[in-house]
């Protein structure tokens, strides 16, 4: 607020100093106006708390065909239920597919201490993260860090759909209730947005591999991404084993999935989950090449 002394007999100087004064005036509750706006979009962010898995049966490997999917109507568009079970290792696995009408957010600014991992298959989105918006489209991943502020909004004209996957590790109990853009712990992958198609593919004898990430988090000791692309009629290498729990998702092409001996055929959307340990091999069986996009964590139960 300006601060002036008025003189007796100066009777402009007074008329300035009053300009002067109800200007800062003016100022100072245009800026008490906006800090109370920004103090009430920061009340609406809401805090998610943790809730046990839906389902106590420990989740083996399983094959979820995109077919075999129920479509649920929400508000907003609609949902797929895919997985919310413990597994071997984590505490809890929850996958779902959300679909989001155009204009359609898909929930409230939230947060929470577990880590989220969404694959864009379709649509344009505004992600938000922390109050800083960035687009998303088909191929892009978007990465969700421990208590970091965000929600999505489809900012296109056609529906768009993204698979979430939630890994819960113990951790998600003892990770510190503050966002981690705030914590900005070295070494640990931040909240990111990546245009998966962008990335370069290194041939391979069968087809070829994107490397997406691969990173430690504020809950995990290792989070990594990859895409496989199998030309028609190859195969990976027989029963390869893997000791972290892996969700993959079939972006395109059909494909035949044998775990343990025992063979699944996958359409077009389908997701999957490997257990640690168990064998697998995967084979293209369709008339196009087949593409995959795998997400494995290590946590501290993972098999040594």
């Amino acid at each position: 607020m300006t601060v002036g002394t008025i003189r007796a007999g100066n009777s402009g100087r007074r008329g300035q100093i009053f300009l002067q004064m109800s200007f800062s005036v003016k100022t100072l509750l245009l800026n008490l106006v906006l800090a109370n706006v920004a103090l009430a979009a920061a009340a609406q962010v809401v805090s998610v708390t943790y809730a046990p898995p839906a389902h106590s049966t420990v989740l083996g490997s399983t094959f979820v065909n995109w077919d075999s999917l129920t479509a649920h109507t929400t508000a907003v568009g609609q949902q797929r239920a895919v997985f919310d079970n413990p597994t071997p290792t984590l505490e809890k696995l929850e996958s779902h597919i959300t679909t989001l009408m155009p204009g359609m957010m898909s929930h409230p600014v939230h947060h929470h201490p577990w880590e989220e991992i969404l694959l864009v298959t379709e649509g344009d989105l505004d992600v938000s993260i922390n109050g800083q918006k960035q687009h998303a489209g088909p191929g892009y991943l978007i990465f969700l860090a421990s208590n970091d502020a965000h929600n999505l909004q489809n900012t296109g004209k056609t529906p768009a759909t993204y698979y979430i996957i939630d890994f819960y590790t113990d951790r998600v109990h003892t990770v510190i209730d503050k966002p981690a853009a705030e914590q900005a712990v070295k070494g640990m992958l931040p909240s990111t947005i990546i245009n998966c198609d962008s990335l370069p593919a290194t041939a391979t004898p069968t087809g070829s591999r994107i490397s997406v990430l691969s990173s430690p988090t504020l809950t995990f000791l290792r989070l990594e991404s990859h895409i496989t692309t199998l030309n028609v009629g190859q195969s990976t290498q027989a029963d390869m084993i893997d000791s972290g729990d892996e969700v993959a998702v079939l972006k395109s092409g059909q494909v035949e999935v044998t775990v343990n001996g025992v063979a699944s055929r996958m359409n077009e959307g389908s997701i999957w989950y490997w257990a640690p340990n168990d064998k697998r091999t995967i084979r293209n069986i369709g008339a196009k090449p087949a593409v995959y996009q795998v997400v494995k964590v290590t946590s501290d139960k993972t098999p040594k």
